[in-house]
């Protein structure tokens, strides 16, 4: 697979934002894009009985709308909750295999030139007694997006969110800061400032123009259209 694993320094940071962002830009620049998000929980009822997933549908959109089945996401659970949490809930579990396989047959399948997986929550979140979100990203082995907030408390928890992630010695590809239309500018800025400051990696901000995450889509394969 080609393409990152998204996660966030919390629930509500603007993963799905900064990914469907980044899944609508691959589009425009001619990649085929699997987008998904294998776990949603705090899902409403639909009108089949099913719960909706509001997040993995943005995704599937955002990549074409051509997704179908488990494609559009495997599990969706209605308490808000960590998934291990809302699955229990649920009287359910989650299979971390079947996960993983369907990501890969996924991207597989579809001939996907570039493969957005989107985690639920932060990386410390359990999805079983004894896995959590950064198990499921390296099984799938994608280098890893952290989308962080602009607002107070941004430095600390996306600093403790890069070193869990190097200490695991998984691929650190950037940290996005979501930056919403009601946050302080300059706060995200001097946020920037000072994750940089400590990070020698790529940091930036999104706000609204697309074209930052320009330096994220990889190169498109060879005989791709």
């Amino acid at each position: 697979m080609n393409g990152y694993f998204i996660t966030g320094t919390d629930t509500d940071a603007g993963k799905t934002y900064v990914a469907c962002t980044l899944a609508r830009l691959a589009v425009a620049r001619g990649y085929r894009v699997f987008a998904f998000k294998p776990i949603e929980t705090g899902c409403a009822a639909g009108p089949a009985g099913d719960y909706v997933g509001t997040d993995q549908e943005q995704l599937a959109v955002a990549a074409g709308d051509w997704q179908r089945g488990p494609l559009r996401g495997v599990y969706r659970f209605p308490l808000p909750a960590a998934p291990l949490v809302a699955a229990e809930a649920a009287h359910s579990a989650i299979d971390l295999a079947l996960v993983e396989r369907t990501a890969r047959e996924g991207a597989a399948q579809s001939h996907a030139s570039f493969t957005i997986v989107e985690g639920a929550g932060g990386w410390r979140v359990p999805i079983t007694s004894d896995a959590d979100m950064s198990t499921l990203a390296r099984l799938l082995g994608l280098p890893v997006i952290v989308v962080a907030r602009t607002r107070l408390g941004t430095i600390n928890h996306t600093l403790l969110t890069i070193e869990a992630i190097e200490r695991e010695g998984l691929p650190l590809a950037a940290v996005v800061l979501s930056q919403r239309g009601e946050d302080d500018p300059d706060a995200a800025q001097s946020n920037l400032h000072q994750i940089r400051r400590r990070w020698p990696g790529v940091a930036l901000i999104l706000r609204s123009n697309a074209s930052v995450l320009e330096g994220l889509l990889p190169s498109l394969p060879s005989g791709a259209p």
